[in-house]
């Protein structure tokens, strides 16, 4: 693009034109205008007269003036002027666009796509092939016509992770396969990550590498930890700067089920810090409304933490091994442990057999030495799923014989007989204080009060593991507190009473602290990798790079230990995650993360994020040339007679004033739409690969071509849609390909999909990988199919059943194959109330067409003809083959008579003739 006073000219060849001008303007003032007419009957007295001396009357200078604006006006119009031109690219040759897409850059993601839309259309003028590589979600570069990618736009987002290192390796050998060099244009979101160098240096080695970055740091927000009775939340910014404020929002829902801000605060970022903190003290009540933490003002998954079991108010089942004597409240064992768990519990009631079946979150067992049979299995099961199990002791327990002998699975260590009496009429001590609690402990950094004593307690055994269960203890060193783990869960035992009778423990604020404490000790955040060991995780919602959560969908489970520990990427993603009834909350950043910012060498340069908006004026100047031509019309009318002046102005401004503002539809959407109308059509979706889609289009012409051989139905040549731009309600099957490199469509290209199949419409997804892969993710092929198929209205699915529609629409099928065979082919899964009618060789299915054909036999290939009518690929070896491409062929028409049939077959009439075929 030349650039001449500011303004870009795509074809500057063309302002040669206007040194015509001139030449334009002489030529014009040497031919008079047209003579006026006038009736004057004596003129007929001059003929015969000459005049030895004539002067020819010249065109107005006005008018003059006016034709040379309008010869000006289309020249610089179609010399392609452009206002406020890019500037950047100066290279030839292909370009390559390098973007990190992480959840760093989701915030100025919009300016991202506006940087690269001007990058794309500059690339076009200048003919430059063009590639785009996410790292994040890498693919195969492949270059392509710059408009070729304008389209797939809408479909580029950022992803909830950095690259990982793994996906750096996997770019770097997919460079290592394109041939030749190319420039690199590098959008970063200023964190570094692993293998970043090597990354540059093999970019820099295919040629330029420029870097385009915002001029504003990526924000963070950790996960909010609950702490000493508040939530305590900590903002990173990856490199330091003047001080900054910024505001984080608890979101949750009212009592009325309603989604809003709860509570607002600010956090301040001091000058040359990259930290900032903030405790919320919040109501237990406001505190389990709390679904998620984020920082105002940013768009990302960064600035997000998610909240899980952790801040929701807890479930408590209370029992007791005795009853309130003579009805006095405080001396009931529950009493005091009530009055404390009010405020942030909520409680079960009943016995044993009662509250398991809830699933409370905490169990407390008040004296209770006897559990039966059944009711042990049933708790110890409970313990091990993530319950805490809590427990007193009392007279019943010191009186039994529970875990003297061996250590009982529901106590934390053995018991001694009997109970240890101190500072009493009958004893020769003191009552015994608290020790100040281990770091190790829970309860740490609690105050104790010198008041609270204990008289009596249950003695533990002095066994080897004593000590690493022992969470507080007595000023002697005897064990108030111990606890060990069991499976996900805990067991804890106070070797004291719930009430006063054994300590002034429960009269004390330091047990309403310490009961806090332990509750917050059961939850999800608090679980140790050991502990996660043998369990699965299904994820119940999943975060994208915006900070958005969606429905999980199909994920597969994901393993405890990877939950806790695992990086986040493709394979694990930030979201929610349930196992039986808790909710553990996986973010984007764990509590030990640290944000770093990219270093890249000297000699790369580096720009702003901010695309200048070009704007073209090649449509206004030859607007305005088409007026001024409409002018001189009207004048040059007016100068020879032939319009009156008073009509010439009333003419000129409605041609100004009155031109309706036309909005034709565009040839190209015209003809497509009478290419897919005018006869039936079959489609497949544009993949972007040409190899694929030549072969797509091949095999539904030889499909088209089987059916007009075989039945009535007579279709027209097949058609090539992109989902972006073309309407898919014109077509009854779309025939999608899948392939690794395909870009994602747009989320308006999901919202016509899914409108296509409400209305009836069919998608049949060919993975084409049956020859290397089952159904499912464990090949390329699968697991883009997963990712594109997630959006979409897709009902639950089956392989297709023996009496479904589709084996009998006008061929009696039982296998599918296409070029390769043995996957299932999977379709709408049948009502599970669907019975077979007596009489009937097939049950009574749903009466909607399947509205998805999922499998990976390679159809297309198989149904594929050349230009003169013959297979265009190999189908198996020998008859074997050609059998199999009858199956494919067959399968084929049953699949299109299906769509325009619906369950025809299905109908009671066609009986007879199914049962004769049959051979029943």
């Amino acid at each position: 693009m030349t650039v001449l006073a500011g303004i870009g000219f795509t074809a500057p060849w063309v302002l040669l034109g206007l040194l015509t001008l001139p030449i334009l303007w002489l030529i014009l003032r040497a031919v008079p205008p047209a003579p006026i007419r006038r009736m004057f009957p004596a003129v007929t007295l001059l003929l015969g007269l000459k005049d030895d001396e004539s002067v020819s009357d010249r065109t107005p200078w006005w008018l003059l003036l006016l034709r040379m604006l309008a010869a000006a006006a289309i020249i610089i119009g179609l010399a392609g002027p452009v206002l406020n031109p890019s500037r950047d690219q100066t290279g030839t040759g292909p370009l390559m666009l390098v973007l990190d897409a992480s959840w760093a850059g989701a915030t100025r993601w919009s300016s991202t796509l506006d940087q690269i839309d001007a990058q794309l259309t500059e690339a076009g003028r200048a003919g430059r092939p063009v590639s785009i590589l996410r790292l994040t979600e890498p693919e195969s570069p492949v270059f392509q016509a710059a408009e070729a990618w304008r389209n797939r736009l809408p479909g580029l987002v950022p992803n909830p992770w950095q690259p990982t290192e793994d996906q750096v390796d996997q770019v770097i050998a997919a460079l290592g396969q394109v041939e030749g060099g190319f420039d690199t244009h590098w959008f970063s979101d200023r964190l570094s990550y692993e293998k970043h160098p090597e990354l540059v240096s093999e970019l820099q080695s295919r040629g330029q590498v420029t870097v385009y970055r915002s001029n504003a740091a990526a924000l963070a927000l950790l996960p909010a930890v609950y702490q000493d009775g508040v939530i305590q939340l900590t903002a990173l910014r990856a490199e330091p700067g003047p001080e900054e404020s910024v505001t984080v929002l608890a979101q949750g829902r009212d009592p009325a089920g309603t989604a809003r801000v709860l509570q607002s605060a600010e956090m301040t970022f001091a000058t040359g810090e990259t930290q900032a903190q903030i405790d919320l003290a919040l109501p237990s009540e406001l505190r389990a409304r709390i679904t998620r933490f984020e920082l105002q003002g940013q768009r990302s998954a960064g600035a997000v933490t998610l909240t899980d079991d952790s801040l929701r108010r807890r479930e408590v089942a209370l029992i007791a091994g005795t009853l309130n004597r003579e009805g006095l409240e405080l001396l009931s064992p529950l009493h005091y442990l009530t009055q404390v768990l009010i405020p942030t519990a909520d409680f079960v009631e009943g016995g044993l057999p009662e509250v398991l079946p809830a699933n409370p979150d905490v169990i407390v067992l008040s004296d209770v030495a006897q559990i039966s049979g059944p009711e042990e299995v049933a708790l110890i099961e409970w313990v091990e799923q993530g319950g805490l199990l809590l427990r007193f002791a009392g007279p019943r327990m010191a009186a039994s014989d529970l875990g003297r002998d061996e250590e009982d699975t529901l106590l934390p260590v053995r018991l001694r007989s009997g109970g240890r009496t101190v500072g009493g009429a009958m004893s020769w001590g003191e009552s015994k204080t608290l020790a100040p609690f281990p770091e190790d402990s829970p309860f740490y950094g609690l105050q104790i009060p010198n008041d609270v004593t204990v008289s009596t307690q249950v003695m533990a055994q002095p066994d080897p593991n004593l000590a690493d269960r022992v969470i507080a203890s007595l000023s002697d060193g005897t064990p108030l507190v111990t606890r060990k783990a069991l499976g996900l869960g805990q067991v804890v035992l106070f070797h004291v009473t719930a009430d006063a009778e054994w300590s002034s423990l429960p009269l004390s604020g330091l047990f309403v602290e310490m009961l806090d404490r332990l509750a917050v000790a059961s939850a999800a955040k608090s679980r140790q990798v050991a502990q996660l060991e043998g369990t699965t995780w299904e994820p119940v919602q999943i975060m994208d790079g915006f900070g958005a959560l969606s429905d999980a969908g199909t994920l597969a489970g994901v393993d405890g230990v990877e939950l806790v520990s695992g990086q986040i990427g493709p394979d694990l993603r930030p979201g929610l995650y349930e196992s039986g009834k808790q909710k553990l909350a996986r973010n984007v950043l764990s509590e030990d993360t640290t944000l770093s910012p990219v270093a890249w060498p000297a000699d790369v340069p580096i720009r702003g994020q901010e695309a200048s908006t070009e704007t073209p004026l090649g449509g206004i100047l030859l607007s305005l040339a088409l007026i001024l031509l409409t002018v001189d019309v009207i004048a040059s009318l007016a100068l020879s007679g032939r319009l009156g002046l008073a009509k010439a102005a009333a003419v000129a401004m409605g041609a100004v004033l009155l031109v309706p503002e036309a909005q034709a539809q565009s040839p190209d959407e015209t003809d497509f739409a009478l290419a897919a109308t005018h006869e039936l059509v079959l489609a497949h979706v544009l993949t972007g690969d040409s190899q694929v889609d030549d072969i797509a289009q091949a095999g539904l012409q030889g499909l088209a071509q089987t059916l007009n051989y075989r039945t009535s139905v007579e279709p027209a040549a097949p058609i090539g849609v992109d989902l972006e731009r073309d309407e898919l309600a014109f077509f009854p099957l779309l025939y999608w390909p899948i392939t690794q490199d395909q870009p994602r469509p747009s989320d308006e290209a999901y919202a016509k999909l899914n409108a296509y199949l409400r209305s009836g419409g069919m998608i049949l997804f060919d993975t084409r990988d049956a020859d290397i892969a089952g159904f499912g993710a464990s090949s390329p092929n699968g697991r883009k199919l997963q990712q594109l198929a997630a959006p979409l209205n897709i009902p639950a699915l089956e392989p297709i059943p023996n009496d479904h529609v589709l084996t009998r629409t006008f061929y009696l099928l039982q296998d599918f194959p296409g070029r390769y065979a043995g996957t299932d082919v999977w379709v709408e899964a049948a009502p599970l109330d669907a019975e077979q009618i007596e009489g009937m060789p097939f049950r009574n299915l749903n009466d909607n067409v399947t509205p998805v054909v999922i499998g990976g036999n390679d159809w297309a290939g198989a149904w594929a003809v050349d230009r003169n009518g013959q297979a265009l690929l190999p189908v198996g070896r020998g008859y074997a083959g050609e059998r199999q491409r009858e199956l494919a062929n067959r399968f084929g028409v049953n699949l299109v008579m299906h769509v325009l049939t619906g369950n025809y077959k299905s109908d009671q009439v066609h009986v007879p003739a199914l049962l004769d075929r049959l051979g029943q």
